[in-house]
Order: C-alpha cells, then sequence, then structure tokens
C-alpha cells in the first residue's frame, strides 16, 4: 500500500510532540485512521518506532500497512527475540518478505540468520507458527530443518524386524526419527515447527519431514533461490544478473550519446518495500542530480524520485548488500545518486545541453552507467571487478536507453 506522503510534515509534528508530552501524542495519534498512523511509524526512526508503535491503540490494524522492508527493518531494530508480537500481527507477504531479504547472503541461504528467524516464530502463538509455516516455501523450511536434523524412516517388520530407532531420536507418528545433528543444539523451535504442523496441516508435515529424508539439498537449494528471487523482483529488486546491467562497460564514443526525445522520466509509479518520503541528501547535497531535480516539474521530481530507488534497488543486489540490513538502502542511494551525478554532469558539458535537460533525455540508470564508466576502479565493488572487467569487451551492445540491444 502506497501511504500518504502528503501527510509527512504532520507526522514529524507528533514525533516531535512525542518526545516531549508522550499523553498528548498518544492522544493525537489514536484520533487517526490506520493509514495515517502507519505513516507517523515509518517517519519514526528505527531508534525509537518501538515506542512510537506502543502508543497506537490498535497496532494490529496498521502493522499489516507497513511495506514490507520497512517491517523488516522494524524487527531488526527491536530484535527478532523480542519481536514475537510484532509477527503475530504481521502479514504473510510481510514475513515471506524478511525472511528473502534478510535470511540470506547474496544468492546463499544464511543459516545464522535463518535459525533468527526461525526461532522469533517459534515464540508466537501456534496458529501464526502454522500460518507463517505454510506461507513459507516448503524448500526453506526443510532447508531449516535439515541444518538440524537427520531423519529415519522405520522400515516394515518383514524388512527389517530387529530394528531399533536411532539414539536419542524422537517422532511423532511413530515412522519418522529424527535426531539432533549436534547434540549440544537446542532443538525447541524446530519441535514446535514440527509439532504445530503435525496437528495443524499433517500433509505439510509429511512433506516436510519426507523431504529431509530423501530429497537433495541442493535441489531444495536452487527451488528457494528460484522462489526467492521471483518475489524480490516483485519488490523492484531485480536478479543479479540483470543488476549488473548498471556496471556494463561503454566505449567513449558512446557515453555521451543522448536520445532525441524528452520521455527519460516518464516513468510510472510502484509500490516501495521501504519506506522515503525524501531521498537522503537532497535538502543539502549539491551533486549534480539534486540541482537538476529542482529545475523539473514536481510530477518530472516524482518520477526522478522512484527511478533513483529502482537504481538504489539494482546497486544493492549487484553490489551483494544485505537486503535486511537498514543501512543498505541508504548507502545504495548514496551511490547511485553519486555516479549518476557524474554521468549527468559529463554529458551535459560534452553536448552543451543543462543539467535538466539532460535529466529528461537520458534515463537515470544510464546517467549511472556513464558515470561509473567514467571511474570503473571506484564504482566496481572489488568483489566483482576483476570477473566483470574480462567480459567487457562482449557488454557495449547498450543502445543510449540503458538497455542492452541483446536478447531484446
Amino acid at each position: 500500500m502506497d501511504l500518504p506522503r502528503a501527510f509527512v510534515p504532520e507526522a514529524r509534528r507528533l514525533l516531535k510532540l512525542a518526545r516531549n508530552d508522550r499523553r498528548v501524542a498518544e492522544r493525537e495519534l489514536a484520533a487517526l485512521g490506520p493509514e495515517l498512523q502507519a505513516t507517523v511509524i515509518c517517519e519514526a526512526s528505527l531508534s525509537i518506532r518501538r515506542q512510537m508503535i506502543e502508543l497506537l491503540p490498535n497496532p494490529e490494524a496498521v502493522i499489516p500497512l507497513i511495506p514490507e522492508a520497512e517491517f523488516c527493518y522494524t524487527c531488526r531494530s527491536i530484535g527478532l527475540a523480542d519481536a514475537a508480537w510484532l509477527l503475530e500481527m504481521a502479514t504473510n507477504e510481510q514475513i515471506v518478505a524478511s525472511f528473502d531479504l534478510d535470511a540470506w547472503s547474496g544468492i546463499q541461504i544464511d543459516p545464522k540468520r535463518l535459525d533468527v528467524w526461525m526461532t522469533a516464530l517459534a515464540s508466537v502463538r501456534d496458529e501464526d507458527v502454522l500460518r507463517a509455516a505454510q506461507s513459507l516455501d516448503p524448500e526453506l523450511l526443510v532447508i531449516y530443518l535439515r541444518q538440524h536434523i537427520d531423519v529415519s524412516l522405520k522400515p516394515s517388520e518383514q524388512d527389517d524386524p530387529d530394528w531399533s530407532p536411532p539414539d536419542r531420536s524422537q517422532t511423532l507418528e511413530g515412522q519418522f526419527y529424527f535426531v539432533a545433528k549436534d547434540e549440544k543444539d537446542d532443538l525447541e523451535p524446530v519441535m514446535r515447527l514440527l509439532h504445530t504442523l503435525f496437528q495443524g496441516d499433517y500433509w505439510l508435515y509429511f512433506r516436510m519431514i519426507q523431504a529431509v529424508f530423501v530429497e537433495l539439498p541442493m535441489e531444495n537449494a536452487e527451488w528457494a533461490l528460484r522462489w526467492r528471487t521471483g518475489r524480490l523482483e516483485d519488490l523492484g529488486f531485480p536478479s543479479w544478473d540483470a543488476s549488473m546491467r548498471i556496471y556494463g562497460f561503454l566505449r567513449p564514443e558512446r557515453m555521451t550519446e543522448v536520445p532525441p526525445d524528452d520521455s527519460a522520466l516518464d516513468l510510472e509509479r510502484w509500490a516501495l518495500p521501504v519506506w522515503m518520503s525524501e531521498l537522503p541528501g537532497a535538502r543539502s547535497d549539491e551533486r549534480a542530480l539534486f540541482r537538476a531535480t529542482r529545475e523539473v516539474s514536481a510530477e518530472e521530481r516524482s518520477a526522478v524520485f522512484y527511478g533513483l530507488i529502482a537504481l538504489a534497488n539494482r546497486v544493492a543486489v549487484a553490489d551483494r548488500m544485505e537486503l535486511g540490513d537498514p543501512e543498505s538502502l541508504p548507502g545504495a542511494i548514496d551511490k547511485a545518486t553519486r555516479f549518476a551525478s557524474d554521468g549527468l554532469l559529463h554529458i551535459a558539458e560534452e553536448t552543451g545541453l543543462s543539467l535538466e535537460q539532460t535529466l529528461r533525455r537520458v534515463p537515470i540508470e544510464r546517467l549511472f552507467r556513464v558515470g561509473t564508466n567514467l571511474d570503473r576502479e571506484a564504482a566496481l565493488p572489488e568483489s566483482i571487478a576483476d570477473d566483470l572487467d574480462e567480459d567487457d569487451s562482449d557488454s557495449d551492445s547498450d543502445n543510449g536507453n540503458g538497455n542492452d540491444d541483446k536478447g531484446e
């Protein structure tokens, strides 16, 4: 849901009031509708967001309105060990997005972060554990279970009359027996998940426990990544391969190409997974991009805003930032505006166009690509610079609009 940004000034007044007089702020906050209350919560810094949520008369009506990434950031800022009350009010989409953003490192599942989220879920009500488990990818649950337990299937009496369960093993139905991979491992969260599934969704329980026993780990990981990639694209985070196009090599003679029309800012609004009422640094930063933005219309400024967020998402993915870290997106935006400004200034100086004319005619992603080609050593993440430069000879097929001709 796109929360009302026109309410931002009033939201900031309420936040200031809350620091000086919590009772009055609580009373004024209670007089607002859920969408306006959600705007106030999103405007609050992460350091005080919990205190603001505690002022809400009916937080269960407000929490589901918070953008998915903001919900993840809020849980992290509170501490997942103390965030069970938030998870109980969250939508399925918010929970799944939190796992997608914060339980992965690059394209690999982060076992420790996955454990933290699953342990948090294990502390909520049974119905919410079941709801969350049914919303998450089965492959992710299998990966989590396989991290902690080994599973054995009881054979028939005819096949093995002398069979006995493994030492320290447990069973819920007398057929599948599971034992901790590590004797020191706390299986309480695992047991809570299995018990809840067994009681509330036996077929999902059977699917999970059988998959741990028979399915290939690599296949589970591949399918989990595939599902996650599709959902992140829906949130505005393209795949790593697609995001890496922003660093494509450009020959010097191609860097000043300008499309003939002013359609670069003809961008549609889209539902942001994060809350941003303004771009960091937009008020005081003298980067060329912000100088140009001040000279265009309000509608065009909105297009710049959404275009920069889309670009920053690509930067975050391409640079393999931690998408669940609230500091990642501001860092990605800073990098996006820095190199897009360099590209904007370079094209404007070389073509004789004004900054705002260039901004209207050259897509923001193209401006960033030009800027990175002006100083590739500074722009490319160290972890990918060498690999990318090896392929540069094949990547200069850009048509001047930020898109490659190949395959399109």
